[in-house]
């Protein structure tokens, strides 16, 4: 997982303690990479309070649809609000990161995650758009200073990516939802450090 600073002048981004009911202060850090994003215990999946932002591709639409109810699922099962989920669509993968931008600059949500699927054509079309989402996203995060899940599936054909959308290998969409909330407890838990260091 990649965290950019978690100090700017004057302090940290925003202030990430728990915070009661549903109007918890927006930002953190830290697109999660694809090769960490692992099904982990519950201990750093506590959704409760917290408002998660679904932006989800339409193309391969029945593969992200998938995707976006293993999300969806995953937040409520870790105690989020389905209430506080705000879900936007994006035409294609390539949209993702311009409205993952809007969504987390919005001041609605506490976190984003970025859904879609790319597979593997004739041409190199496959290889622009998957560096371009992935560092589109990216780019988000360290502008923002708030989480964007990398929840894009690259794959070469569409039995890989329908197993990976809630098939035999699992749903990437329950996986992109636990990378974000982890990143969210692991910036309090930053927080709790360097205030103790300062104490």
């Amino acid at each position: 997982m990649l965290l950019p600073p978690l100090e700017r002048a004057g302090g940290f981004p925003y202030d990430p303690a728990p915070r009661e009911g549903p109007a918890v202060q927006a930002g953190i850090l830290g697109v999660a990479s694809p090769s960490l994003m692992r099904d982990e215990s519950s201990q750093s999946v506590n959704a409760a309070g917290l408002r998660a932002g679904l932006v989800v591709s339409q193309y391969h639409e029945g593969i992200t649809r998938a995707l976006a109810e293993g999300a969806r699922e995953a937040f409520v099962e870790a105690g989020g609000d389905p209430a506080h989920i705000c879900e936007l669509a994006a035409p294609g993968a390539y949209e993702l990161p311009q409205i993952a931008s809007a969504l987390a600059r919005s001041g609605r949500v506490d976190f984003v995650v970025a859904l879609g699927c790319v597979i593997h054509g004739e041409t190199k079309h496959f290889e622009y758009i998957c560096q371009a989402v992935a560092q589109g996203l990216m780019t988000v995060s360290l502008e923002t200073g708030m989480p964007v899940a990398f929840g894009v599936l690259t794959c070469d054909t569409t039995a890989q990516a329908k197993a990976r959308a809630g098939g035999e290998l699992g749903n990437k969409g329950v996986e992109a939802m636990h990378a974000a909330l982890g990143a969210v407890h692991a910036c309090r838990a930053a927080r709790s450090a360097a205030e103790a260091r300062s104490a």
